[in-house]
């Protein structure tokens, strides 16, 4: 019998989307001046990158490292070819999005009922409700702007502990019947193991079929690249990322950020699969974020250890 190697298996191209100015920034206490978050955005797209979360439309007192998203998101929308998206947690932030053109909006939804109320102070339906009058809002305006839903929390939650995976493909099921274009899985609180990864991957396969886009990995228990793998291996190519590693989540105390930027592209580049961005670039970004974030704690190793000898050859294939 003949059989397949793993790697023939895995997608040839990955997208790494950039989400450390949303996700990384908000959960630190730093106010990273205007000026150098267009800084980073250029950097970012200078080494390859074409998606990147810039920000959410949340109220100022609320997060005011997010304060200039509008901004943010006007200078982003001037690079050619750059996808741009934003979060929004309810209608108010959507209006606000479609005001901007915002190419797309990450809306999330939590699979867990205490964070859903911790979060977003509604229980899942309501928020299930409320997207499906962000959808309708969308099309009444006659806008392209797409919608992807961030179901969080889907694999555990350190406020309700167990999250059911039968409530996860329902609520994925609900955000579907609400007519949006894509959903994503985050394992938001670092709970996730590649086991469990592949099986609830699997079975929102089955409802979501090509509209499951993303994972969304935080590495706080040093798992992050293995579930990356797992859902690399069902065919997932869409993968958040945090430059230099930062974020966490306010309601998962010592939590840290995603996957590092530059950890996961060296790992894709090593095993042949071509993402479009230049490492070294990458590194010099992480030097210049980790300035920007002086005090505030940082994660990846790469940075620490350097390329293998074999990394520029083994690069060359992907």
């Amino acid at each position: 019998m003949q059989t397949r190697s793993f790697t023939e298996t895995l997608p040839r191209r990955v997208v790494v989307r950039e989400v450390g100015l949303r996700d990384g920034l908000q959960s630190v206490a730093t106010l990273v001046p205007t000026a150098a978050k267009l800084e980073w955005i250029r950097a970012a797209y200078e080494a390859g990158q074409r998606e990147i979360e810039v920000g959410s439309f949340v109220p100022a007192r609320l997060l005011p490292q997010l304060a200039d998203t509008a901004e943010v998101l006007a200078f982003a929308q001037t690079l050619p070819g750059l996808r741009a998206s934003v979060l929004v947690p309810n209608l108010k932030g959507a209006e606000r999005a479609l005001e901007a053109k915002a190419e797309m909006m990450l809306l999330p939804l939590s699979a867990s009922h205490a964070h859903s109320l911790a979060n977003l102070r509604k229980a899942p339906d309501d928020v299930v409700a409320e997207i499906g009058r962000i959808r309708a809002e969308r099309d009444a305006r006659g806008a392209r702007t797409q919608i992807e839903v961030g179901i969080s929390t889907a694999f555990g939650c350190t406020l309700q502990g167990r999250v059911e995976p039968e409530e996860v493909v329902r609520l994925v099921q609900a955000v579907l019947d609400t007519g949006v274009d894509a959903v994503s899985l985050a394992d938001t609180v670092g709970y996730a193991d590649p086991a469990m990864v592949s099986r609830l991957f699997e079975r929102v396969l089955r409802v979501a079929g090509d509209k499951l886009v993303c994972g969304h990995f935080h590495d706080t228990r040093g798992l992050g690249l293995a579930n990356v793998f797992a859902a690399l291996q069902l065919g997932i190519a869409r993968f958040d990322a945090c430059t230099a590693g930062i974020g966490g989540c306010p309601h998962a105390p010592g939590a840290s950020g995603n996957v590092a930027t530059e950890d996961l592209t060296y790992m894709l580049h090593s095993m042949g699969i071509a993402t479009g961005l230049d490492f070294e670039k990458l590194l010099a970004l992480r030097a210049r974020v980790a300035q920007w974030l002086a005090g505030e704690p940082t994660h990846g190793t790469i940075w620490k250890t350097g390329l293998p000898k074999t990394f520029a050859k083994e690069a060359a294939h992907a």
